[in-house]
């Protein structure tokens, strides 16, 4: 079996193009490298009305919205723009040198009929698979944007619902937790695959059906001034906000997102197949944004195989997220969490101020066949799942080199949770300037190298921090 998956996903993978940094830039160089180097700038008009498109919210329009975007592609770019309305379609597909304006006034509808995102190559949840395509899809493509001050609604409540089904009434009682969230496949609303030079811009998005915009094997992408409001009409699970996925030169700014799971999120692959496929997400600046409710202001992992690296923050806000500044893993994944650099945060009524867990969530983190299937039966994406990472040790995690400064947090219920193993020691991590007032003071475990310098953590219940099982601490 092993041999027959890797023969598959070497031809898989020949999808996309290889990227990776070897030799690391300097921080005052690659910060002004981030984002979209050009955008559209042909100013021809391709209106989806004339296509054929009908604004009644009713009558659905993917092959017409499509049509109009195919022929200003072929005019060698332009603008696809809308008549005030509402637009119901499926999946539709942005191409080199087109920018899909969504104007104030006009609200796409995402369809509710799975069978209207036609499945395709790519990741989802850090493995490699056959899955739907987004709600709007920009993939292999160069020069391309989604902008306008209109609405993208994804209407992903019955996707919501059938999770939710699946889980409770027969996946979790079958021991089949880590898989589900893989076999109920739950469109995205936006993705950007294998592209550079790509603009998301001004649109607000709601009720994502899965993740709201994913970046995937991408580079020189600007995501600025997007609005993500996922908790309308009900609380969509697994509906991350802005999610950079093995991708680099990413640029996010001014967003304000509202999800249910990882509000800005950094991502590189999963277990087995994360690790080879390795690519990382490195030089990441996101800046000037707030989350509100949310499993994570900012978010490393848990798919971390391919490492995530090189990253600026700052700027942010969080209001009653669950948790501020969150890094987490597992002893199969993999990959290195390192040079980030977290400053000039605000933080009110949050969970926990900063996490850091090696070991996360392990229901869902590992992947176990219970007895009663055929190895050979089960679907491949379940068979990538379950391949063990050799040796072990490959599979351990390492987070080190973090420095997080000018943090104020109020009306937290714990400042710090960060638990290392002893396999997996949390390292080097530099707080600065921190003021922080929370219910208690949490713990540290299994860690090396911390410094606090002018941090201050006041408790209701004056708790102090636990520490344990960790040398040359300077707190």
């Amino acid at each position: 079996m092993v041999s027959l998956l890797l023969a598959l996903f070497t031809n898989f993978n020949c999808i996309f193009t290889a990227s990776s940094s070897d030799e690391a830039i300097p921080m005052e160089q690659w910060t002004q490298q981030v984002g979209a180097k050009k955008t559209p700038d042909k100013k021809i008009i391709f209106k989806v009305n004339d296509y054929g498109a009908k604004n009644d919210g009713q009558t659905l329009a993917t092959k017409q919205i499509q049509a109009a975007i195919d022929a200003c592609a072929a005019k060698g770019g332009g603008i696809v723009t809308f008549d005030p309305g509402k637009y119901l379609t499926g999946s539709i597909f942005v191409k080199e040198g087109v920018n899909l304006r969504i104007d104030k006034g006009v609200t796409i509808l995402g369809s509710q009929d799975i069978a209207d995102y036609p499945e395709i190559d790519t990741r989802a949840a850090g493995i490699e698979l056959k899955w739907p395509a987004a709600l709007i899809n920009i993939i292999d493509q160069k020069n391309a944007a989604i902008t306008g001050d209109g609405v993208v609604n994804a209407r992903g409540k019955p996707f919501w619902d059938k999770y939710w089904t699946m889980r409770r009434e027969e996946y979790e009682p079958k021991g089949l937790r880590w898989i589900v969230d893989y076999d109920c496949k739950r469109p995205r609303t936006v993705l950007v695959q294998n592209c550079s030079d790509i603009t998301i811009q001004g649109i607000t998005f709601q009720q994502a059906g899965f993740w709201t915009v994913h970046i995937l094997y991408s580079k020189y992408v600007t995501v600025d001034g997007i609005v993500i409001q996922n908790n309308i009409d009900g609380s969509g699970p697994s509906t991350d906000g802005i999610d950079i996925d093995s991708s680099s030169f990413v640029l996010v700014e001014n967003c304000d997102i509202d999800c249910n799971d990882d509000n800005f999120c950094l991502k590189a692959g999963r277990d087995w197949d994360g690790l080879r496929v390795n690519r990382p997400t490195e030089y990441v600046v996101i800046r000037d944004c707030i989350s509100r409710k949310g499993g994570g202001l900012i978010t490393f992992g848990s798919e971390t195989s391919g490492s995530i690296r090189h990253l600026l923050a700052q700027n942010l806000k969080a209001k009653g997220t669950g948790v501020g500044l969150r890094f987490k893993s597992a002893r199969t994944r993999g990959g290195t969490v390192e040079d980030v650099y977290l400053q000039d945060i605000e933080m009110d009524g949050v969970g926990t101020v900063i996490e850091v867990s090696m070991n996360w969530n392990p229901s869902y983190s590992y992947s176990s066949l219970p007895e009663g299937y055929d190895p050979e039966k089960i679907p491949q994406h379940w068979k990538t799942m379950l391949m063990q990472v050799e040796p072990p040790e490959k599979g351990i995690p390492e987070f080190k080199d973090v420095h997080i400064s000018h943090v104020i947090a109020t009306g937290a219920s714990r400042a710090i949770s960060a638990s290392g193993t002893k396999e997996s020691i949390v390292k080097d991590f530099h707080l600065s300037e921190i003021d922080i007032k929370a219910k208690s003071a949490g713990s540290i475990s299994y860690a090396d190298g911390w410094e606090f310098e002018n941090v201050t953590i006041k408790t209701g219940d004056n708790s102090e921090l636990d520490v344990r099982n960790s040398n040359d601490m300077k707190l």
